[in-house]
């Protein structure tokens, strides 16, 4: 296996990882968001940590991808 070969699927594992992480993120915030004793602060919390999820994981998905221009 080369060297990239091995780069490309650690990425892959990263990314999975991540989603993984996203996807348990999204369904605990559908679960509490219709708490009204949530403590908004949490919640803010916790949607900005999605968001950063969903961020990295399009970051590496873009590291993955050879750029077509080079």
């Amino acid at each position: 296996m080369t060297e990239a070969q091995h780069a490309a699927l650690e990425l892959g594992a990263k990314i999975e990882k991540l989603r993984t992480e996203h996807r348990a993120l999204d369904d605990e915030l559908k679960t509490i968001s219709a708490d009204p004793l949530i403590d908004d602060l949490q919640l803010q919390r916790m949607k900005k940590r999605k968001l950063f999820l969903k961020d990295s994981i399009l970051h590496l998905e873009n590291r993955l991808v050879p750029d077509i221009t080079a």
